[in-house]
């Protein structure tokens, strides 16, 4: 009787426990903004541990669908429409899935249903992308997906593995979007949002003269600070207005003193020495 109630309790106690070992392809989540669209990357990472990965004796043969990872489909995500490689791509979720080549990479798109990547080998893509590899100098033991190159409205989309990586153009309409925020709220902008959008349009080249428009709103003020001023000087310089960005800029190295900002001080005093030749 005894026997038979201590293995009850062994049993009872083996049900009962989790196992807790380390995923040999850890999941990972990878988020990153470029201009307002932020893009989310879920995946699964398996690592090299002396294998050939990719060919006809590596574990990924060419020229069949990879799901692009490992364990669960990978999953990208965009909180706005985006184009790749010329190619139009509406906001929200996709499978990524992948055919690896010997000088090229195949990448497709799937509307995102499933964590089964097989449930995707025989739907259609809604887009599909033709990508030349690029050989690396050394080995990246674990696969990586990741965002490169990053600008106000563009960046690359990276798989990377071994001694190869497979880099996607990215073009996002952020200059529009941006535009369309600085409308509704210009009725009755603060100092602040002002400065933010002479910022804006003097950094993208846009329109330097409404750039200026605004910054002088902000400057006109006698309690402006060094550093809207200083922006003043460069939009004036970019205009080709130097006897103003001097004197903007006289103002600017003024104000620097004033809050004892070196840095501010070395820039003004070097554009002015700069313009005054």
């Amino acid at each position: 009787m005894f026997k038979i109630f201590f293995i009850s309790i062994i049993t009872i106690a083996t049900v009962n426990s989790q196992l807790t070992v380390p995923a040999l392809s850890p999941s990972s989540k990878t988020i990153q903004t470029v201009g307002l669209t932020e893009i989310e990357i879920e995946y699964s990472r398996p690592s090299k541990r002396g294998r050939t990965i990719f060919g006809e004796n590596g574990i990924i043969p060419y020229n069949e669908l990879w799901r692009t990872g490992a364990n669960a489909t990978t999953k990208i995500t965009f909180t706005d429409d985006v184009t790749i490689m010329e190619t139009p791509i509406k906001k929200g979720s996709y499978a990524i899935l992948t055919k690896p080549g010997k000088s090229t990479w195949e990448v497709y798109f799937y509307t995102y249903t499933s964590g089964n990547w097989n449930t995707y080998v025989d739907q259609t893509p809604i887009a599909s992308f033709t990508a030349k590899f690029i050989e690396l100098n050394e080995v990246l033991e674990t696969f990586m997906i990741y965002m490169d190159q990053i600008t106000l409205d563009s960046s690359q989309l990276v798989f990377a593995w071994d001694q190869i990586k497979i880099v996607l153009p990215l073009k996002f309409d952020t200059h529009k979007k941006t535009m369309t925020s600085i409308e509704k709220t210009i009725s009755g902008p603060t100092d602040f949002q002002y400065f933010q959008v002479a910022l804006y349009l003097h950094e993208t080249q846009t329109d330097l003269d409404k750039a200026l428009e605004y910054i002088k709103k902000v400057t006109k003020n006698k309690n402006a600070l060094f550093f809207q001023v200083y922006r003043e000087s460069l939009i004036l310089a970019d205009l080709d207005r130097k006897t103003e960005a001097i004197t903007a800029a006289k103002r600017s190295l003024e104000l620097s003193k004033k809050v004892k900002n070196k840095d501010f001080i070395r820039l003004n005093e070097k554009n002015i020495k700069k313009w005054s030749r």
